[in-house]
């Protein structure tokens, strides 16, 4: 037991207990031998920066939250719709204005029959939400089309669709941030000389929320998400006329983008309340009927009062329909329109969610860097999170906050994970077969007809506007994530241990060598590190000025005996090249028939008291850690020295005791160090030693 035991006494002679004090108690809950868990206090930085740093992310992102703090963070079904549905239900703000731009083409007639297009697209987002449910059910730890393709086709199946889903959320945060600043738009014209410098801002505030975690940006972006949908009621006509068949899929390849974000519920049932898989399938059943009689009903609206769509710069569809419903200037037009552009703002939020979390989940896969998978202080997925903003803005910057210039690039990869996700399903239907299979079967096999059906016809019409460049990303996407898996594989099998492997004691020795700039209390430090680690030490001093070295040199023999000290002299005033080629030449000296041994490089580093003076030092320490790593048989050890702190050789030297080796271990006689080798032209790692 860790800690010590203090009697105590109490007023009666009788009265006594045992005060048990363990060391450990304000830092550590003691859960068992040789078994601790951390407590806040264990996490306290030690420094005034750290810890003024420490208080800013409190202030901007809030506390810590501890690993079971996770279930009170999950989202109830209120708050989840907010969440995880603003981007699906913002979409009708633009997906009636692309149908009407390609009709518009055909003239005023042809508009009539964007009622037809969007009750067309409306019947296909009632199957795929129909089929993701079921994902939802099938699947409650989230993945949505890479976990179920992944699952039951192949594993390159799902990094296609993992692929095919980074790629359509990160133009869910650019489309729909371009979106929102159209609607300011309207209200302001001015706002489009400053969409940039918005837009920008926007993400960065998400961002912020996100890393605060599920619950608060939950409580921020209910509000809006539910004031679009309550003021954007609007009734139904019933009008109808021909058109060419050519014309109609273009429209509806461009209306399709009202589906993206739909399956992001699948991919997030983890975040719900339990029952997880129940709450998130009646979401997704609830923000589908709120995305189809938005949608469609936004179309009826346009087409009855002749609504147009304007050039770049002007109101958008959404924005006419409110202005000639309420009345251009009137309160309700004013509310409308910020709401409108809160929840395009907002809609980005459904990224934040999703993409970290799939990040996440390839990352214990081992395709995506493995830092993807660390949650915050926040249990956020930060990496993922911050790597979403960066490309997102970096997008929305390339295209000029264009919205029909990204829009293209839009709805292809999402239909193509439409496709996988529902051929998955049908494979797990046929393999499981549980009550309901058959019916649960019929479901995904169409849905999964008709997505591909549409992904052929959104990459025909868009192929030219620049969907082009996601067939062209998502093999590379793909590539990049075999390559990590590949490497992530490679080193799991060079670093695995065999099961019947028992460890033992070191058989090799070893030799220390620790590079020295002169004399002083840090060196001394080092020293005595060396020494605890092994017998054979030496020091090593690389120098241009041999004046300076023969001094220090008897300087050094002087107050610190049986440490051999090596100088180098270095005529082209390098010190990494030396010191490596001194360290290859002893390798090159020791005897062919013995085991070679572990080199421990022992490198002193004076530690400053405050951030700005340790730009001053350790800087060749720095340069020499680079370059030893990866060296083979060799260990870098760091030793720090702080001066309000006495060293290891004054310590030793207080207590009488001779600054010397171990005790019992009889110091490496000078005699064995290798000398430097000799200085010769030419590279400094092709000298030979004497």
């Amino acid at each position: 037991m860790i800690g010590g035991r203090r009697p105590l006494r109490g007023r009666k002679p009788a009265d006594r207990r045992v005060r048990v004090e363990r060391p450990h108690a304000p830092y550590f809950r003691y859960m068992g031998p040789n078994t601790l868990v951390a407590k806040p206090a264990a996490n306290v930085a030690q420094t005034p920066a750290g810890r003024f740093m420490a208080r800013v992310r409190g202030v901007v992102f809030g506390r810590p939250l501890s690993s079971e703090e996770e279930i009170t963070e999950r989202l109830s079904k209120v708050k989840a719709l907010a969440i995880f549905s603003s981007d699906a239900i913002s979409s009708s703000a633009y997906a009636t204005e692309e149908i009407l731009r390609v009709l518009l083409v055909a003239g005023a007639s042809a508009l009539l029959l964007s009622v037809e297009v969007s009750l067309a697209i409306a019947l296909l987002l009632a199957v795929v939400s129909l089929s993701y449910r079921q994902v939802c059910r099938a699947y409650p730890n989230g993945g949505g089309a890479y976990v179920v393709a992944r699952t039951n086709l192949a594993p390159i199946f799902g990094l296609i669709a993992a692929a095919s889903l980074l790629i359509d959320y990160v133009m869910t945060v650019a489309v729909s941030t371009a979106a929102a600043i159209v609607q300011l738009q309207s209200l302001w014209p001015a706002v489009y000389d400053y969409r940039i410098v918005i837009a920008f801002t926007s993400i960065s505030l998400i961002t912020i929320a996100n890393l605060r975690g599920l619950r608060e940006s939950g409580n921020i972006f209910a509000v809006p998400t539910y004031l679009f949908v309550a003021l954007d009621a609007v009734p139904f006509p019933q009008p109808l006329e021909l058109v060419t068949v050519f014309l109609l899929l273009k429209a509806f390849a461009g209306g399709s983008v009202a589906l993206t974000g739909v399956e992001a519920i699948a991919n997030g049932v983890p975040a719900f309340k339990p029952p997880e898989s129940k709450n998130a399938a009646n979401t997704m059943t609830a923000m589908s009927v709120l995305l189809g009689v938005l949608f469609v009903g936004l179309t009826v609206f346009a087409v009855q009062y002749g609504l147009r769509p304007t050039q770049p710069g002007g109101a958008s569809i959404v924005a006419l329909a409110a202005r000639t419903a309420y009345g251009d200037g009137s309160v309700l037009y004013i509310l409308f329109a910020i709401s409108t552009a809160l929840i395009l703002f907002l809609a980005a939020n459904t990224s934040f969610n999703a993409f970290p979390r799939l990040a996440a989940i390839l990352a214990e896969d081992g395709y995506m860097p493995r830092q993807f998978s660390f949650r915050g202080d926040r249990l956020a997925y930060s990496w993922g999170i911050v790597l979403l903003a960066a490309i997102a803005f970096g997008l929305l910057w390339l295209f000029g906050g264009d919205t029909h210039a990204l829009i293209p690039l839009y709805s292809v990869g999402v239909f193509l994970c439409f496709t996988l996700s529902q051929a998955g399903m049908v494979r797990h239907w046929l393999q499981v077969r549980e009550p309901g299979w058959r019916w649960r079967l019929i479901v995904n096999a169409f849905g999964c007809v008709l997505t591909a059906v549409v992904l052929i016809i959104v990459v025909s019409e868009k192929f030219r506007d620049g969907a082009y460049l996601v067939v062209i990303l998502v093999p590379v996407l793909v590539g990049m994530m075999l390559f990590i898996h590949q490497q992530y594989a490679r080193s799991n099998k060079q670093l695995q241990v065999d099961p019947k492997l028992v460890v033992k004691p070191p058989q090799r020795e070893e030799r220390i060598v620790i590079p020295i700039p002169g004399l002083n209390r840090a060196v001394v430090q080092a020293v005595q590190v060396a020494r605890s680690i092994g017998n054979d030490v030496r020091a090593v001093y690389i120098t241009d000025d041999a004046t300076e070295a023969a001094g220090l040199r008897e300087e050094f023999e002087r107050q610190v005996p049986n440490v051999p000290l090596v100088i180098v002299e270095s005529p082209y005033r390098a010190l990494v090249g030396p010191l490596l080629a001194y360290l290859d030449v002893l390798d090159a000296a020791w005897p062919p028939d013995k085991p070679e041994p572990i080199t421990f490089v022992v490198i002193p580093e004076y530690v400053a008291r405050s951030w700005w003076e340790r730009l001053l030092y350790n800087q060749a320490a720095r340069r020499l850690r680079t370059a030893l790593l990866g060296r083979p048989h060799t260990v870098v050890v760091a030793v720090p020295y702080r001066r309000e702190e006495p060293s290891v050789f004054e310590a030793a030297q207080a207590a009488g005791a001779p600054p010397g080796p171990p005790s019992g271990a009889p110091p490496a006689p000078a005699s064995e160090a290798p000398p430097a080798p000799p200085s010769t032209d030419g590279d400094a790692r092709h000298r030979e030693g004497s």
